[in-house]
C-alpha cells in the first residue's frame, strides 16, 4: 500500500540532489509528486524516472524567484489532482561570503530562492492543506543553527524559514496541519563537487560527524520526509529534525 498512498506531494527543487531523493523515496511509498524546478533538462529527467514508478507523477518548471507567479504552482497542481497532501520547500541557492563582503545582491538571491517562496507556497498552499489536513517540510541548515563562517545570507534566511515554520504550526495546528523542518547532512550533488575541490578539508568535516559520513540523499533524508509527510508524524509539528548524523545535538 505505501506510507503515501495517492498523496499529492509537491517538491521545490525537485530534479536533483536532496529533492530528488525526496521525490524518490515518496513515490516509492505511493505519491504522486509534482517535483517544481528552475532547470527544464534535469527536471524532465528526473520525471521520466519518477513516472516509472509514480506514472501521475509530474515536473513544473518554474523561477521561484518570480514571486508573483508562485500561486501558479500549487493552482496547477490542484487542478491537475483535485487536491493537494504535502508541500516540501527545499530549493534553495545562495553565495558563500563573508559578512563583511555580503551584498544586498547576495541576501537577495539566498531570501528569493529559499526564504520568499517557502513563504509565499505555504500561503497559496494552506486553503488546499486545510482540506487534506497535511503537512509542510521546510528546510533549515546546520549553517544558521551553528553560524558557519561564510553563511551570512544563508544561514539569515534558513533560520527566518525556522521562524515562519514554528509561527505556522502554531496557527495551522487548529486544522489539523503539521508544519515540520528537516536540518540535513547529504551526500548531494553540490557535496561532492567540494569533496572533489578540497578533499582534506571534505575528510575533516565527515570526521567530526559523529555517525562517520555524510547522509544518503534518498535513504536517510528522504526516509525522514517520508516519515513527516505520513500519518506516523501527526503529533509532531514545530519541530527541526537534525537529520545530520549527530553533527548537531539540539538542547
Amino acid at each position: 500500500m505505501g506510507k503515501l498512498k495517492d498523496k499529492v506531494v509537491i517538491i521545490t527543487g525537485g530534479a536533483g540532489g536532496i529533492g530528488g531523493g525526496i521525490a524518490k523515496e515518496m513515490v516509492k511509498e505511493g505519491a504522486i509528486v509534482a517535483i517544481v524546478d528552475v532547470n527544464d533538462e534535469t527536471g524532465k529527467a528526473m520525471a521520466q524516472e519518477l513516472q516509472a514508478i509514480s506514472p501521475k507523477s509530474m515536473f513544473l518548471k518554474a523561477d521561484l524567484m518570480d514571486h508573483e507567479n508562485l500561486g501558479k504552482i500549487v493552482e496547477a497542481v490542484v487542478s491537475k489532482y483535485g487536491k493537494l497532501d504535502v508541500l516540501v520547500n527545499n530549493a534553495h541557492a545562495s553565495k558563500q561570503v563573508t559578512l563583511e563582503e555580503t551584498t544586498q545582491a547576495d541576501l537577495d538571491l539566498s531570501f528569493g530562492t529559499g526564504f520568499y517562496p517557502t513563504f509565499y507556497l505555504m500561503q497559496a498552499a494552506l486553503p488546499h492543506l486545510k482540506e487534506s489536513k497535511g503537512n509542510v517540510i521546510n528546510f533549515a541548515s546546520g549553517a544558521g543553527l551553528a553560524g558557519h563562517e561564510t553563511q551570512g545570507a544563508y544561514a539569515a534566511a534558513k533560520e527566518a524559514i525556522r521562524g515562519i515554520s514554528r509561527v505556522a504550526a502554531n496557527e495551522w495546528g487548529r486544522f489539523g496541519i503539521n508544519v515540520n523542518i528537516i536540518s540535513p547532512i547529504a551526500d548531494s550533488p553540490g557535496v561532492q563537487a567540494w569533496a572533489k575541490a578540497q578533499p582534506e578539508y571534505y575528510e575533516a568535516v565527515k570526521n567530526k560527524i559523529p555517525l562517520g559520513r555524510f547522509g544518503d540523499v534518498q535513504a536517510d533524508i528522504g526516509r525522514v520526509a517520508v516519515f513527516l509527510a505520513s500519518d506516523d508524524s501527526q503529533y509532531i509539528t514545530g519541530q527541526t529534525l537534525m537529520v545530520d548524523g549527530g553533527s548537531i545535538m539540539l538542547h
